[in-house]
């Protein structure tokens, strides 16, 4: 049983988007690490799909629901800050076959504080944009996790 928490794919730079970065989009790269995270994500046994209320979070699962014919629930737990305790409550919600899109500051979190918890994690984490970290689940024990780097 698995659970998948991605990172959003590459998006435009923030320091170079005016407006509200909730809103900031994907970039041309970013989509078609979106494509790819679709063609390998879509032979798994997917129940759900969640999605930081950001942009860039829910258009990386885009191509993906549309492959499976399922939408994206935007969910405030998966946000820039939000607090690990929230995360993990939605992980375990989700459970086998949920799929997390979320940012560079929560998912190490998530990573770091399951480790602490007893999950084995073998070779080095990789935070880049667009990894797909793949959690064992017994239970609700999350007992092993592996990392996939981007895909293009």
């Amino acid at each position: 049983m698995n659970a998948f928490v991605v990172r959003h794919a590459k998006a435009g730079h923030r320091h170079s988007w005016e407006g509200d970065d909730r809103l900031r989009p994907l970039s041309r790269a970013g989509w078609a690490q979106a494509q790819a995270i679709a063609e390998r994500l879509g032979r798994e046994p997917i129940t759900s799909l969640h999605a930081s209320p950001y942009a860039r979070c829910v258009q990386t699962l885009e191509p993906l629901a549309a492959r499976l014919g399922m939408k994206v629930s935007e969910d405030d737990r998966l946000a820039e800050g939000a607090p690990l305790e929230d995360t993990l409550a939605l992980l375990h919600e989700a459970g086998d076959g949920g799929v997390l899109c979320s940012h560079g500051d929560v998912i190490p979190e998530l990573i770091e504080a399951l480790h602490r918890r007893g999950m084995e994690v073998p070779g080095r984490p990789d935070w880049r944009k667009a990894t797909i970290w793949i959690l064992e689940l017994d239970g609700d024990a999350v007992v092993h996790g592996g990392v996939e780097p981007p895909p293009v």
